[in-house]
């Protein structure tokens, strides 16, 4: 009985050989599938589906919470030169932000919003871009990236009732200090800060412009206090970039998108898309 021969636990050559095909096999076949589903997210329609997701999410935050609530649209800074904020930003990817209603009583500005916390920015396909088009009047409209900046920046809100309304809307940090070119406060909020702050590499986006005529030399970044909006189109981002580096972008390629304006229905949130 000692000197019987004991089999060795493990896979011969031939059966690890086995399993190693077998498993080459099975992930050559799952490739498509998990490239097509990719895909799909690329898409016009997997964009709206992640922005119906949101704004499902943010009707039923404002419900619960009693606020208005809503997503803001917006492209991240990716400049890191002070002197050219907005450079880069034809190509910057664009973001959705939960964004809520509360304004530091000691600012009187009742139509303040900032990011809601516990929620990340969900970032948008690199190949689909979402704009709102009432901001857009023509090709002169596009000629600054200020103006760009602007068209592919607004929000849609829900009142506590979780309906669909129009509300002033102008997002700052979470500390409420305003940004102009003789406030030195400072605040740590990574998603919405003041311009010296973003591009110190602390928030990932520009809050709205807080400054009035008294600081007109400072930078315009296209942003302010504006009226929510309740539609915007989608659009493919290359085609744009070549229309727009053409200063053409109107003419040749958004005015044609207007026929395909997304509507976000007042009373269920829900895309309406033209027929």
């Amino acid at each position: 009985m000692h000197g019987r021969a004991r089999r060795t636990v493990g896979l011969t050559l031939i059966e690890t050989t086995l399993v190693v095909a077998t498993i080459a096999l099975m992930v050559g076949l799952a490739l498509p599938a998990v490239k097509a589903l990719v895909d799909s997210f690329q898409s016009e329609g997997g964009t709206k589906s992640i922005i119906q997701a949101a704004l499902n999410s943010a009707r039923t935050m404002a419900a619960t919470h009693q606020r208005y609530v809503g997503v803001r649209f917006q492209k991240a800074c990716t400049s890191n030169d002070p002197l050219d904020p907005l450079k880069g930003l034809l190509d910057a990817p664009q973001y959705m932000v939960f964004i809520v209603h509360e304004e530091p009583k000691t600012l009187n500005l009742a139509s303040g919003f900032r990011a809601l916390e516990g929620h990340e920015p969900i970032k948008l396909p690199d190949t689909i871009g979402v704009m709102d088009l009432t901001r857009v009047k023509s090709d002169a409209d596009l000629d600054e990236p200020a103006e760009l900046s602007g068209a592919t920046t607004f929000s849609i809100v829900f009142s506590p009732a979780g309906k669909l309304v129009i509300q002033n809307v102008q997002v700052r940090n979470r500390n409420g200090h305003v940004d102009s070119a003789a406030n030195t406060s400072v605040s740590l909020d990574d998603v919405f800060n003041k311009k010296v702050q973003v591009n110190a590499g602390v928030g990932m986006f520009y809050q709205d412009d807080y400054f009035g005529a008294a600081w007109s030399a400072y930078p315009n970044l296209g942003l302010g206090l504006e009226a929510s909006c309740t539609s915007f189109v989608l659009y493919e981002r290359q085609t744009f970039r070549r229309a727009y580096e053409k200063k053409r972008a109107w003419t040749e390629y958004l005015r044609g998108l207007s026929a395909g304006t997304v509507y976000v229905s007042p009373y269920t949130g829900d895309l309406i898309s033209p027929q």
